[in-house]
């Protein structure tokens, strides 16, 4: 694996002046990566689509739908036993498929709410914005102060640094849902 830097232009000629200035400094063209990052959620990672198979923010709504209608569904079952002179023999089947609907939107109460803290902490660092991104990757560490200023000088934000490989101008082992290294 080999230390890449990447940042953050607004047009596409900003990219390939980008490229075109890092292969004049010396880095290897094979190992400069252009490509357009698409906005969070959208990348496509799972079978589904998507960036996750479950939102990080309703990672316990799974075990409150269980709890919620095993709840619901027995006091709902109580209570149409409890009817069944008067809703007959369909009562208690009723009371426990309506108490199992209710119970379930227990499960809302296990999801985080806006501006509450998160446990695990997923979402402490924001996502990587859609937009542009050049990428150069070396192997010697003296260089990347060198990318870091020359991608600066050429107005890059949100400059980062990571671990992985680029091959033949593709930044193969890029995840967009990783959190950065924001170096600047």
């Amino acid at each position: 694996m080999s230390t890449i830097i990447a940042g953050r232009f607004q047009l596409q000629d900003d990219v390939d002046r980008a490229r075109d200035a890092l292969v004049d400094a010396g880095f290897d063209a094979d190992r400069i990566s252009g490509f357009y990052l698409s906005q969070p959620g959208q990348h496509d990672m799972t079978p589904i689509g998507g960036d996750h198979l479950q939102s990080p923010g309703a990672k316990e709504a799974p075990e409150g739908v269980v709890k919620g209608v095993a709840t619901g569904g027995a006091v709902g079952v109580a209570v149409g036993a409890a009817t069944s002179p008067v809703t007959g023999p369909l009562g208690p089947i009723v009371g426990g498929l309506v108490g199992g609907h209710v119970g379930s939107l227990f499960s809302f109460s296990k999801m985080k709410d806006r501006g509450e803290p998160e446990e695990g902490g997923e979402n402490a660092v924001p996502p990587r914005t859609a937009g542009m991104l050049v990428a150069v990757a070396f192997d010697d560490p003296d260089l990347q102060a060198r990318a870091v200023d020359l991608l600066r000088q050429l107005g890059a934000h949100h400059i980062e640094r990571a671990q992985g490989n680029i091959v033949g101008g593709d930044w193969a082992d890029f995840d967009p849902s990783s959190r950065p290294d924001v170096i600047a």
